[in-house]
């Protein structure tokens, strides 16, 4: 709203204002803005459905047959010719053999792939964010992070355009700057970024890595 060059009544100055209180520092054990934390968040873990999946499909598909052909075998019927070859095959071939080493290689290879599926949380696309309350988890996307970052960064003068990649551990900004000098435009997009990283809420402080250069003319 525009206000009218008039005069302006004078008026009696009052008494000054008194001084805000200067704001408590965080207690330990409080996030940034004085919220408790209620201890440290950890990754989510994944359902891991497919690896699931697949080991229960060739675990069935290896032990359906098996099982069947024993209980033929209980009841009085010749063994499958598979099993007998099998069986044949196991007995008179070499350990040193191909395709015995091939299949071991490849049973182990498989044994430690069901380990780490195991032991490893998974879900490296999702970034925990700080517990403020005990029984609520949260988290962000690494693309949801980026794109709140990328928003944040055009704001700052002189950005043309950005390219901000978010990782479990650092974020990396790229970007060009049509206008004043770029140590200057360095400076407030790295202010900027960091704010917008305490902002998020992640229960882990990343690093911050900035680069800006002129666009290129063609």
């Amino acid at each position: 709203m525009t206000q009218g060059t008039g005069d302006v009544p004078a008026t009696a100055p009052g008494p000054a204002a008194p001084e805000p209180p200067a704001p408590e520092p965080a207690a330990p054990g409080r996030g940034p803005e004085g919220t408790e934390d209620h201890g440290p968040a950890r990754r989510f873990w994944s359902a891991r459905r497919v690896p699931a999946a697949l080991t229960a499909a060739a675990v069935l598909a290896a032990v359906v047959p098996l099982l069947y052909d024993v209980a033929s075998v209980r009841a009085d019927r010749p063994a499958a010719q598979w099993r007998r070859k099998l069986a044949g095959e196991l007995a008179t071939r070499p350990l040193d053999d191909g395709l015995v080493v091939t299949v071991a290689v490849a049973a182990v290879l498989a044994g430690l792939w069901l380990i780490v599926m195991a032991v490893t949380p998974g879900l490296r696309g999702l970034l925990p964010m700080r517990r403020r309350h005990a029984d609520v988890r949260g988290g962000i996307e690494r693309r949801a992070a980026a794109d709140v970052l990328s928003y944040r960064a055009l704001e700052v003068s002189g950005v043309r355009a950005v390219r901000i990649s978010v990782g479990r551990r650092r974020v990396r900004a790229w970007a060009q700057a049509s206008f004043r000098d770029l140590d200057d435009v360095r400076a407030d997009l790295e202010a900027v970024l960091a704010h917008g990283l305490r902002d998020l809420g992640l229960a882990r402080g990343l690093a911050l890595s900035v680069q800006v250069r002129r666009p290129d003319k063609r």
